[in-house]
């Protein structure tokens, strides 16, 4: 595992990985899903499924977090070819933010039009509830203010351009097919909407840090999402963002509640199912 902020990769090393799943599967998917903490089940509800262990993949990273299991998953979603990462990588773990998008660019190179990227985050909007799912419309990228952007360094022209716009990173026509989608299937008393902010971890945050981040108008946060949507957006990709809230963050000196990681998955295993049949069934209209 390279830790160094200056590693980056070829065009030809991302082009070995793509080339070596081409050749080994028939599947050529147009969406690709991330899984976040505990919602690797979606690739459960893949038909005609091909599995490859992230440690049998030319230049692949290796998960190492609770609840990722390191897989990439090819298969049909509703009829739809897809791809599925079991397991995403994060900056804590050791990760520069090359590797932590690696498998971003891959996808690109594979024929991906779509990236679908979910994540357990805690809520920030005192509005919000412990399972709420929310569309993310938007980011605020906080590593990405301290100069850790996916996009720093020489630009590879062949996957995008120099200065890419983000002001229409979530797209507009998914979000309003996903609200279509969630009133259809009984879904939307616990559909949110709002700003998803990404921090490094591995810590949780402090409660001075969550007033500031409400401050800036975040309604929920987490260690991850954002820098893959930064690479997707610069290949040119469309991007569906969802987080679950699966903890309300701690604001209050007074309280006794504390953040863990084993709360985030129980709270995934409660509300899996739903988040499952919503992106089953937006697939099917993308």
């Amino acid at each position: 595992m390279s830790t160094s902020s200056e590693c980056s990769y070829s065009y030809e090393e991302y082009k070995e990985t793509a080339d070596w799943l081409l050749a080994n599967t028939d599947t050529r998917p147009k969406v690709a899903i991330i899984c976040g903490s505990g919602l690797g089940g979606l690739a459960d509800l893949l038909d005609k499924k091909k599995v490859f262990p992230y440690d049998k993949i030319p230049h692949f990273p290796h998960s190492t977090v609770q609840g990722h299991k390191g897989q990439l998953v090819f298969g049909e979603l509703n009829g739809k070819q897809c791809v599925c990462m079991q397991g995403r990588f994060h900056f804590y773990e050791g990760y520069n933010i090359a590797t932590v998008t690696y498998p971003v660019r891959v996808f690109f190179l594979l024929g991906i039009e779509t990236l679908i990227v979910t994540n357990a985050a805690g809520g920030l909007n005192p509005r919000f509830n412990v399972g709420d799912i929310m569309l993310i419309k938007d980011h605020i990228n906080m590593p990405g203010f301290a100069g850790q952007n996916p996009l720093c360094g020489r630009n590879e022209e062949r996957f995008g351009v120099r200065f890419p716009c983000m002001s229409d990173a979530y797209d507009r026509d998914f979000a309003r097919m996903a609200r279509e989608t969630a009133q259809d299937l009984g879904c939307d008393s616990f559909l949110q909407e709002g700003v998803y902010c990404m921090l490094a971890g591995p810590s949780y945050e402090t409660i001075a840090e969550c007033r500031v981040l409400q401050m800036l108008g975040a309604d929920a946060v987490g260690m991850s999402t954002v820098p893959e949507v930064v690479v997707a957006r610069h290949c040119g990709m469309r991007v569906f963002g969802l987080s679950l809230i699966t903890n309300k963050v701690v604001t209050d000196y007074n309280s006794t509640e504390r953040a863990n990681h084993e709360e985030v998955l129980e709270t995934t295993r409660m509300r899996t199912e739903d988040l499952q049949k919503l992106v089953s069934n937006l697939v099917l209209k993308m």
